[in-house]
């Protein structure tokens, strides 16, 4: 069965840095794009980035490019986003993701960025 496991996030000034990682077992994690997606309070699920099976492409929203990176490391089913520069409209509860849209998820990782 297939289990998602995330960790980091927590609460940083703005500009501030965090990590946040997540580990996903029994799945062929090599062969495919993963996800990062978010949801800040009342609003919808949003996708923030996705990086290809090599790692060699990544795409980011718009708003997080220049700031954020995501990296994957095949040998450990693992993978990561570096958040930097982070503005309080990062707030949101952060996905990992096999799918944009269904697939499996992580139980998700709070970030909160405030004064």
């Amino acid at each position: 069965e297939v289990h998602v496991e995330q960790s980091g996030g927590g609460l940083v000034q703005p500009g501030g840095s965090l990590n946040i990682s997540c580990t996903i077992s029994d799945f062929p994690f090599s062969k495919y794009y993963v996800y990062w997606l978010r949801q800040a309070p009342g609003k919808a699920l949003e996708f923030v980035a996705t990086i290809s099976p090599s790692g060699t492409a990544t795409r980011y929203l718009d708003s997080v490019k220049g700031r954020f990176t995501i990296s994957r490391d095949n040998a450990q089913n693992t993978l990561f986003l570096q958040m930097n520069n982070l503005k309080s409209e990062d707030t949101a509860v952060y996905y990992c993701a096999t799918l944009p849209k269904g697939g499996y998820r992580g139980q998700g990782t709070q970030v909160t960025v405030s004064s």
